[in-house]
């Protein structure tokens, strides 16, 4: 019987699985780590990545960037766009380790950490980077395609 995270993380406390889809990386790759989700208590903070469903029922594991008095600001790590207006209602866990190659990192990992200040405090650089590569692979798509 298939159950949902919410189900999971209220009988067991924790979640673990495999992330689907790159919006996280370089941090997580899909399909070859697994990422561990814990009940929040309590407020989330900057930099905390939370695990929320949108109201259309997606779930989404995403970094929080900002927090505000009634909701935050998220993106992927991988991403540029901003998303507005996720509240603690939306929220069901937080990322609280990453397991690669059989190694645990915590989130409260020294090197982890220097990962998350340098990936989330030069922001507009990383924007800026981002949308230049995925520029540059459309155009190397488009002249595979004319040739």
């Amino acid at each position: 019987m298939k159950t949902t995270f919410e189900q999971e993380l209220n009988q067991k406390g924790k979640l673990i699985y495999t992330n689907v889809g790159d919006s996280m990386l370089p941090l997580i790759r899909q399909d070859k780590d697994l990422m561990i989700i814990e009940r929040p208590s309590g407020r989330l903070k900057k930099y905390d990545v939370p695990l929320y469903k949108r109201d259309n029922g997606q779930y989404v594991l995403h970094r929080i960037l900002k927090v505000r008095e009634t909701d935050y600001i998220i993106c992927g790590d991988n991403r540029w766009q901003k998303e507005y207006g996720i509240t603690d209602r939306q929220i069901i866990g937080v990322l609280t380790g990453i397991v690669r190659n059989k190694k645990m990192i915590s989130v409260e990992n020294k090197m982890y950490l220097l990962y998350v200040h340098l990936w989330c405090d030069f922001f507009p650089v990383r924007a800026v980077m981002l949308r230049i590569l995925l520029t540059l692979k459309r155009k190397v798509r488009t002249r595979k395609h004319e040739t």
